[in-house]
């Protein structure tokens, strides 16, 4: 049982097949860098700002001290949120004293595609990896398998394939464990 329910990650609920279908003239993209363990607060801040953001949320599940299994809902990306509006919704952002820094995203539609690349993987449930370090591997697209249609790099670690989603302005990602499925490789 969770100690806290999971809470929205995602601000609006279809933010980025807006952004991507072109829906949101005038709107960019920037990471916020918030201040430690604070991603949570400053999501619920612009969500009361009515400020779109999406920041991955993923089930973490482990052993208490006396053996009981909780779970937790922990940022995918520490200490990201990705803020997606005009300078105004920016400098709202700022003035809720959650966030370090900005970086403004240069490629906003890439970001979009890779952060709903994500977002699909997490809805799939699987256990993923947070990878913070980007290993070079072979760019594949899954053709059959319960990851059909997802593109990444196949890498391997302990013997295990995994496959490797990676949010390209990052240089981070997730890689999530590939089991009997057909891949076809990519032109890197």
């Amino acid at each position: 049982m969770p100690i806290l329910a999971k809470e929205q990650d995602l601000y609006p609920p279809d933010l980025l097949d807006r952004f991507l279908a072109g829906d949101l003239e005038g709107h960019q993209w920037w990471a916020l860098y918030t201040l430690s363990r604070r991603e949570k607060e400053l999501m619920r801040r612009l969500q009361a700002m009515r400020i779109a953001f999406y920041s991955p949320v993923v089930s973490q599940r482990h052993r208490s001290p006396v053996g009981r299994i909780r779970t937790s809902h922990v940022p995918l990306f520490a200490n990201y949120v990705f803020l997606c509006g005009t300078d105004f919704h920016r400098y709202e952002a700022l003035t809720t004293n959650c966030v370090s820094r900005v970086i403004a995203v240069p490629e906003g539609l890439q970001l979009a595609e890779d952060l709903r690349q994500v977002q699909h993987l997490i809805e799939l449930g699987h256990p993923l990896t947070p990878e913070a370090r980007l290993q070079k591997g072979i760019r594949v697209r899954v053709r059959s398998g319960s990851f059909m249609g997802f593109e990444g790099m196949v890498i391997r670690r302990e013997s295990v394939t995994r496959l490797l989603v990676a949010v390209d302005f990052m240089q981070q990602g997730a890689s999530v464990v590939l089991e009997d499925c057909e891949l076809e490789l990519l032109d890197s």
